[in-house]
C-alpha cells in the first residue's frame, strides 16, 4: 500500500500552486496581448466617432445618439477585455505567491 509522507504531499501541493498559476499568469499574458483593445475595435470606434460627427453637422438627432452609444459600448468592450486578462495575471501572481510562501514556511527560511 503507498503511503503518502506530509513532506511529500506538502512538496506537491507546492508544486501544483506554483505552476498552476504560472500557468494561470502566461494565459492572461496571452490574453491581453491578443484579445486586448484590438484594432477591430478602434477602427469601429472612429468610425462611430465620424458617423457622429456627421450627425451633428446635419442635426440628425437619433443617429447621433445611436452613434453615442455604440461608442459607450465600444469603450466598456475593450475595458472588460483588459479587465479579465488583468484579473488572470493578478491571480497567478497570488498562487505563485503563495507556492513562494507555503515553502518558505516548510525551509524555514
Amino acid at each position: 500500500m503507498f503511503t503518502l509522507e506530509p513532506t511529500t504531499f506538502i512538496n506537491f501541493v507546492i508544486t501544483a500552486l506554483f505552476f498552476v498559476g504560472l500557468g494561470i499568469l502566461i494565459t492572461g499574458v496571452v490574453y491581453l496581448l491578443k484579445k486586448g483593445p484590438g484594432s477591430d475595435i478602434k477602427v469601429l470606434a472612429q468610425q462611430t466617432a465620424k458617423l457622429a460627427q456627421k450627425g451633428i453637422a446635419e442635426d440628425i438627432a437619433g443617429l447621433v445618439g445611436n452613434a453615442s452609444s455604440l461608442v459607450d459600448a465600444l469603450n466598456r468592450l475593450a475595458a472588460t477585455s483588459t479587465g479579465i486578462g488583468v484579473f488572470l495575471i493578478i491571480v497567478g501572481g497570488i498562487l505563485i505567491w503563495m507556492a513562494y510562501a507555503i515553502f518558505r514556511e516548510t525551509v524555514g527560511l
